[in-house]
């Protein structure tokens, strides 16, 4: 377990996030869903993220149900702020926004410090619990101000009074989240897709900020959405069709691995843990099955010759991953 800054919140290395419960691209069934909790209970797995923007809530209500068995002070849960939901007319789907469910409620962006907490009570009734862990701000990146004005200090109030443990921002980008590192007192942030096998920008400025403020950080979309998990035409980058360019990268990768005796997925894995100021990933499963891949891949060792083969071809910097 990592301690996440200096909270008292600790982690798992490798984490559940939850937004495939919420039918991610696609529906997956409540059993589908209660197999891929306990699965990752099964091999280890003791943090738990989650939002009220993945499926409408859908994703917060299975998560809860799937956790209510176990034992709340074993593992560590957290959610989101700034999307409020409220109800629609329920006609159509959700799929703009990516989620195969029925367009029951909208999203509203509010990260006033009255929004913060309306989403925060209506997040712990979908998941049936008295608490969470940890709590993020939600994609501000176009709400810059009253994130920053409202929304961060209702936060750090919450953390003051105890009903949340640990407090952060939640972004794809990383020059607000560095902002957050260096001008705020969070706890955490939750980086995805910016420090992977492709793309090192979180590397530049977030990283070394976070690691000097004490600041943890916690990746998600370390396999950029599909691409380096299976490297194929057709394959999905940051939610998009692979531009070729990166495709070819990551079959080249993909083939330096197993020259190596391991998998693209594992060095995926590997390299994004390997930072000292990464406290822990976040993986997407949508099934037993992945969850169990994503622990065996996590366990996978990483060869040196691979890292060093890496950089000499420049597939990857000289100065990033592991030695």
């Amino acid at each position: 377990m990592r301690t996440l800054g200096r909270s008292g919140v600790e982690v798992t290395p490798l984490g559940f996030g939850a937004a495939p419960l919420g039918n991610l691209y696609t529906p997956l069934d409540d059993e589908q869903a209660a197999q891929a909790v306990r699965a990752a209970w099964q091999r280890g797995i003791r943090y738990f993220d989650t939002a009220p923007h993945y499926g409408l809530g859908l994703s917060e209500r299975r998560l809860g149900a799937a956790l209510r068995p176990y034992d709340r002070a074993r593992y560590t849960l957290s959610t989101k702020v700034g999307r409020r939901l409220e109800p629609a007319d329920g006609t159509g789907d959700d799929l703009a926004h990516a989620f195969a469910v029925p367009a029951t409620h909208r999203r509203v962006w509010d990260f006033s410090a009255d929004g913060v907490r309306r989403s925060l009570e209506a997040s712990l009734t979908r998941l049936g619990t008295d608490r969470v862990d940890v709590v993020y701000l939600h994609d501000p990146d176009d709400h810059a101000e009253q994130a920053f004005r409202e929304g961060y200090p209702a936060l750090e109030k919450l953390r003051a009074e105890g009903v949340v443990g640990a407090i952060g921002a939640g972004m794809n980008q990383t020059a607000m989240l560095t902002r957050f590192v260096r001008d705020t007192d969070v706890d955490v942030v939750l980086c995805a897709g910016r420090y992977t096998l492709l793309d090192q920008s979180a590397g530049t400025e977030l990283l070394p900020a976070a690691a000097e403020r004490g600041v943890s950080v916690v990746l998600g979309g370390v396999f950029n959405s599909g691409l380096l998990a299976d490297p194929r035409p057709g394959a999905t980058y940051d939610y998009s069709r692979a531009p070729e360019e990166l495709l070819d990268r990551a079959l080249r990768m993909q083939a330096l691995a197993e020259r190596h005796g391991t998998t693209l997925r594992a060095a995926a894995l590997a390299f994004a843990a390997a930072h000292p100021a990464v406290a822990g990933l976040l993986v997407g499963p949508r099934s037993a099955a992945e969850v169990h891949d994503c622990a065996d891949q996590f366990a996978t060792p990483v060869p040196a010759e691979f890292w060093r083969e890496s950089r000499e071809s420049g597939l990857l910097p000289r100065e990033e991953g592991p030695s």
